[in-house]
Order: structure tokens, then C-alpha cells, then sequence
């Protein structure tokens, strides 16, 4: 199972939990089987491209950032991401005197003609990928995580853990692969708001969707408070997450939603690390003060 094959099978699961739906339900709403989506959960075969959409209009679900995985996991199964290396070039023989030309000298002048063009072709795929990247992983202040080395090694495990994590992005620190999710709750203008929680990261976040321009959320765990802002359209239309607070199991969360609109009542709910399953909030931690 390739890697980008492992991430997406690893957000549909995710994002099926979330649902509460077993896959028997799951198949009821969407035109494929039951052990077609054990299939795709699994990573056992690549979903189709309309499945992955079928999950998210489900959920309830933007469905930019999943439809980013899907096109680097079909792209490597299919082959179109591996593209073969350029010849070495070899030193052009002049034919000896006395003999004729057989051609063989042309042909190999012929081959390297193709060098250029297998470069752009690399530097093109090399490009697309950039972009999905950046589709997946949204940017966040270099200064708060620090410089990125360019011979670093990719990995797929967190980059940090507890007061290192503190103040930081989750998505940059590898914290959201298969976190926890906490509570969930449902703001009185539309907007889902959900904690996360990471044991391997030993850090918490709050992230919403279904926002508008101008909203906020926060978070804090006692200490530090940190907060975003949905600053344009396009943020509407994915997820918008805080940085990460330390916690650890009994660490009480608190999220706080501020509407864009003046004079609006912010509404907060809490949840306790390693006493709250994934649900949604209990009205007794739920909390609203004036702006």
C-alpha cells in the first residue's frame, strides 16, 4: 500500500467515524456496497473519485482537502507519478575513416533529443504535486515552527510532543493523523465545531467548518489561549483550526466560536481528555457569554 494510498484510506476512516454510520448504513446512502467501502476504508483498493465525494456530502463534509488526497493516491496507482530518469548521455564516437556510416551514430544523437523534453515533463508532475501539497497542508507562520530543511526525510510520525507542541500547527507536526475527537458541537449559526485530541502528540485543538468570513474560534487548556480567524472564502469552504494546546488525559478543554457579527453571543462548550467519547457536546458544558 503506497503511502498517499495509507493517508487517504486514514481520512475516509476518520471521516466515517464521525459519522456514527456502520457501513451497512453507509452503503444505504451512497451507491456503493458494503464491503465495496471495507474496501476503500481499508486501503485495500483505491476508491472512486465519486465515492469520496459521496462520503463527504454524508458528513457534511468541504470536500476540497479529500479530493487533494484522492488525486495524489490515483495518481501514484496509476502510474502517472512515476516517470523514468533520463538516459545518461553517452559521448558521441566519430566513425572511423574508411568505414561507412551505419546510422547507429544518428539514432543515438535521436535518443538524446528526448532529454529535454522527459525534464519538463519532470518538472511538470514535480509542480502538480507541489500544488496538491499545498491543497492538503495549509500554510502556516514559518516562524512559529521553524525553518523547513530541504534534506529533512518526510515521515508520517508526529514531530512533537506536549509543551513542545504547545502554541503550534497539528497539521505541520503530523498531530492529525487519526487523533481523537472529543466533542462536536453545532453553533446556532450552522458552523460545526469539534476539540481533537493526539495521545501520540499529548496535545489538543479546536477546528470548525461551515463557517463565514470574520468568525474565530479558540482554544485553551488553562493556559495559553490561541486563536484563528476565517479570513476569506476559501476558508469557508474547508477547515479552520487552531494552534495546539498541551493536554494529557484528564486535561479539561475549552473551544469558544465568535460569530463574525457584532454584538453576537460567543458559545462555548468544554471536554475532558479520557472522559468524553467522540459525540457531540453535553448542554451542561455548554456555555454563552456577550461578546
Amino acid at each position: 500500500m503506497s503511502a498517499e494510498l495509507t493517508r487517504l484510506a486514514t481520512a475516509l476512516r476518520e471521516l466515517r467515524a464521525r459519522t456514527g454510520l456502520s457501513l451497512a448504513a453507509l452503503s444505504e446512502r451512497t451507491a456503493y456496497s458494503k464491503s465495496s467501502w471495507e474496501r476503500y476504508l481499508n486501503g485495500k483498493s483505491l476508491a472512486p473519485r465519486q465515492a469520496v465525494q459521496d462520503l463527504c456530502r454524508v458528513a457534511d463534509e468541504p470536500e476540497e482537502r479529500l479530493l487533494a488526497l484522492w488525486e495524489m493516491a490515483e495518481s501514484q496507482a496509476s502510474g502517472r507519478a512515476a516517470v523514468p530518469a533520463p538516459a545518461a548521455e553517452e559521448p558521441q564516437r566519430r566513425p572511423r575513416a574508411g568505414r561507412p556510416d551505419n546510422g547507429k551514430s544518428r539514432n543515438r544523437a535521436g535518443s538524446l533529443s528526448l532529454v529535454p523534453a522527459l525534464v519538463l515533463v519532470c518538472a511538470s508532475l514535480a509542480g502538480g504535486m507541489a500544488l496538491l501539497l499545498f491543497l492538503v497542508l495549509p500554510d502556516t507562520d514559518p516562524q512559529r515552527d521553524g525553518p523547513r530543511s530541504g534534506s529533512a526525510p518526510y515521515s508520517l510520525g508526529p514531530q512533537c510532543h506536549g509543551a513542545a507542541c504547545d502554541g503550534r500547527d497539528p497539521v505541520r507536526l503530523i498531530c492529525g493523523v487519526a487523533p481523537a475527537g472529543l466533542a462536536t458541537y453545532r453553533t446556532a449559526d450552522g458552523a460545526r465545531v469539534e476539540l481533537r485530541y493526539s495521545e501520540k502528540c499529548g496535545a489538543s485543538w479546536a477546528r470548525a467548518w461551515g463557517t463565514r468570513v470574520g468568525d474565530r474560534l479558540e482554544v485553551t487548556a488553562g493556559g495559553p489561549t490561541y486563536e484563528v480567524r476565517v479570513g476569506n472564502k476559501a476558508d469557508t469552504q474547508t477547515y479552520v483550526y487552531t494552534a495546539m494546546v498541551t493536554a494529557g488525559p484528564g486535561s479539561t478543554i475549552r473551544a469558544c466560536f465568535r460569530p463574525a457579527p457584532a454584538n453576537t453571543e460567543r458559545e462555548c462548550f468544554t471536554s475532558r481528555v479520557g472522559h468524553t467519547t467522540a459525540g457531540t457536546a453535553n448542554r451542561s458544558s455548554l456555555l454563552r457569554s456577550r461578546w
